[in-house]
């Protein structure tokens, strides 16, 4: 459509509308200039992997080697090489939905199978003990935990934190903590699970990345803190699959996680004030539920009281798309029927905009 000159306004992509902040550019062009241009070490630079144990002391209370730090291709490539180590067929992970869609299809891609602990709104999208002790089994190995969550925006409170903690440690579970999205909350707290305890730390592998919070999508650097013995089986892993993250692109993540917070923080008050823009548009759609997320940058919000007789969430994103010309991703990917994902990294006129289209298409197919 966008090919054929047709105004599409795009609330589907996961990634921040702002270009990586300069002194991150210079930095890698300053690399690529000095030659900086060859392979490294399969886990990373030395130089980002001390970087790194230096960003989770500072902002998460964690104290880390180099040697347990293994920097990939983003954070999506972390996480592959975690199910690929850790997952022998026919293990079990439990996802909490809804989720990032991703998940399910690396555990099934290292011959896994998710184990999905349906959450609610009612609930902020937290599970409950109950729904976590019905869902373990004795071939469970782990659970992944994303705060803030993608798709819904929600982030455990420190108890929620806690309990999900003591639930892993009873069964003996790994913990993958997705943390990709930390510094986007929004009066809430962020929590590292592996912040805990040193026997949650234990069995916690912490992922996290530059793409979200320093604009650096299309850099594809990303990073986990592991126990010793795991972070060389993932390093091994990727010696035979990627090799290194591009090189000079380390030099930029070095920059990036050496930012002065407020630079950070300037992207996160842009993203709240935006997300309260598209919350209140999307509140005054009859019909229409949403819960204010407190993290990341989407809204997802309820449509299934609004969705014609036969339509499904993805016809309707669809028929959104072709009525009025908005990209949504239907809640149903992430395991949230009858919901859509609207991403607020965007213009604000934009999301006036397509708000005020939603709300248009949304009446005529309500008649």
């Amino acid at each position: 459509m966008l090919a054929q000159g047709i105004d599409v306004i795009r609330f589907s992509a996961g990634e921040p509308d702002f270009n990586t902040p300069e002194p991150v550019q210079e930095a890698a062009i300053k690399a690529m200039r000095g030659g900086k241009t060859k392979y490294c070490a399969s886990a990373g630079l030395p130089e980002l992997r001390s970087a790194v144990c230096e960003k989770f002391e500072r902002d998460n209370g964690l104290s880390f080697t180099p040697n347990q730090i293994v920097v990939s291709c983003g954070a999506k490539h972390s996480i592959f090489n975690a199910m690929q180590v850790l997952l022998e067929p026919g293990d079990e992970v439990i996802l909490i939905a809804p989720y990032w869609m991703t998940y399910a299809d690396q555990v099934l891609l290292a011959g896994g199978t998710p184990t999905v602990v349906q959450t609610t709104a009612e609930t902020g999208f937290c599970p409950t003990r109950d729904q976590l002790d019905a869902a373990v089994t004795p071939r469970t190995r782990a659970i992944i935990l994303n705060s803030p969550s993608n798709p819904t925006g929600a982030v455990f409170l420190r108890e929620t934190m806690e309990m999900i903690a003591e639930f892993a440690l009873r069964n003996q579970l790994w913990i993958i903590a997705d943390e990709i999205y930390e510094f986007l909350t929004y009066g809430a707290k962020h929590l590292s699970v592996a912040a805990i305890s040193d026997e949650v730390k234990a069995q916690t592998l912490t992922v996290n990345g530059c793409s979200k919070s320093y604009a650096m999508t299309g850099w594809r650097v990303g990073y986990t803190a592991a126990p010793a013995p795991v972070a060389q089986a993932m390093s091994d892993l990727q010696d035979q699959m990627t090799s290194n993250a591009t090189t000079f692109c380390q030099y930029g993540a070095i920059a990036a996680l050496n930012l002065p917070m407020e630079s950070v923080m300037e992207m996160r008050d842009t993203f709240q004030m935006r997300r309260d823009t598209m919350y209140h548009g999307l509140r005054a759609i009859p019909g229409v539920r949403a819960t204010l997320p407190e993290g990341a940058f989407y809204l997802f919000a309820d449509v299934s009281d609004i969705l014609p007789e036969g339509m499904n969430d993805a016809a309707f994103c669809d028929a959104l798309l072709e009525k009025a010309h908005v990209a949504v991703v239907p809640g149903s990917v992430f395991h949230g029927d009858g919901h859509i994902r609207l991403s607020y990294a965007t213009n604000p006129n934009l999301i006036t905009e397509g708000v005020s289209r939603i709300a248009r298409a949304v009446a005529e197919m309500t008649v």
